[in-house]
């Protein structure tokens, strides 16, 4: 994956976040998936921030790197689902050993 489009992604989520008052812990990009904690109040709209990260950062990375529209399935960047867990003190090593544990 390009370091350019990471680091910009990485910078629009800081952005979104900052918006919802959400603080990113840790964020990083894999091949297909995107890795991140973060804290918050317990009042937040979780779904309706997840949207805003979603929506916003699509729009903007497909603006910024039109050339990713390439290699987009049906021109969608995010899978409309998305994983959520809390934690405790996790770190996002710990994370990727228990996603692929339930991959098999």
């Amino acid at each position: 994956m390009d370091e350019k489009l990471i680091d910009f992604l990485k910078q629009k989520a800081r952005e979104i976040s900052e918006s919802f008052e959400v603080e990113i812990i840790d964020l990083e990009c894999d091949k297909d998936h995107f890795y991140m904690i973060f804290k918050s109040k317990p009042t937040l709209d979780i779904p309706k921030y997840i949207n805003a990260l979603k929506t916003i950062s699509s729009r903007e990375l497909q603006r910024r790197f039109p050339e990713i529209k390439r290699q987009l399935w049906k021109g969608v960047l995010w899978s409309p689902s998305y994983f959520l867990a809390t934690t405790c003190q996790v770190t996002l090593d710990v994370l990727k050993i228990c996603r692929k544990s339930r991959q098999g």
